[in-house]
């Protein structure tokens, strides 16, 4: 790989994350947690790729066209293992620690672990299949990885600060993400059908419009807030 390439995929995960740490407006996070999120995102990659490779082996669909094979491969298989991963890491590193103290907090972290992921990712698919794929990736799946982070960082913060419904929030947000990343991912591997990629790009533009209102909310309701 080119050091061009390599700067071009690594570059979208980069600016997104420089864009939600400028968010956090009133109570900016040290760095050493920023980076360690990061990493620590950029890490997961690697269990979520066994767990992939595992449930293809299990079920025997990797290679399967049809909807049934479609559905297992983008809910039950990429984004219900993606997403757990995220949420783990989000779980076990940031979650409970004292420098989570706002309920942006829980987006924040949750994007920096989804962004270290997505950046991983988007420098492996850019290896192996060079620039137009890198492209594409840039303005399609790492924009995705952001607004699923989003969402599951939004319960998050609310769950840090709700304990008799913190694991109903936690879990919840789990969900939707699995649920928001598996629609994305479905209507986009329909590629034989030019509706269903454009639908997949509307699923796209409404993941980022609804991750946009829930920082939102967080900003307002920021306890750091003056």
């Amino acid at each position: 790989m080119t050091p061009f390439l390599f700067l071009l995929a690594a570059l979208p995960g980069i600016l997104i994350s420089w864009y939600i740490y400028r968010a956090d407006k009133f109570e900016q996070e040290p760095r050493l947690p920023i980076v360690l999120c990061f990493i620590l995102g950029a890490l997961a990659t690697w269990p979520a790729l066994q767990a992939e490779v595992w449930g293809y082996a299990a079920t025997g669909i990797r290679y399967r066209r049809d909807v049934f094979s479609a559905g297992l491969h983008s809910f039950g298989i990429v984004a219900i293992s993606e997403e757990s991963i995220k949420w783990l890491c989000l779980i076990a590193y940031p979650f409970f620690r004292s420098f989570f103290n706002e309920p942006m907090d829980g987006i924040l972290y949750a994007v920096l672990i989804g962004m270290g992921f997505a950046t991983m990712e988007n420098i492996a698919y850019a290896n192996q299949f060079g620039l137009a794929t890198t492209v594409m990736r840039g303005f399609t799946a790492v924009p995705a990885h952001g607004a699923f982070a989003v969402i599951m960082g939004y319960y998050a913060g609310k769950a840090k600060f709700d304990p008799t419904r913190r694991w109903q929030l936690l879990l919840r947000g789990l969900l939707i993400a699995v649920l928001v990343h598996g629609t994305y991912d479905f209507l986009f591997v329909q590629e034989l059908y030019s509706e269903l990629v454009l639908l997949a790009a509307g699923v796209l533009g409404l993941s980022v419009y609804y991750a946009q209102r829930l920082i939102q909310d967080h900003q307002d309701n920021s306890p750091f807030r003056k």
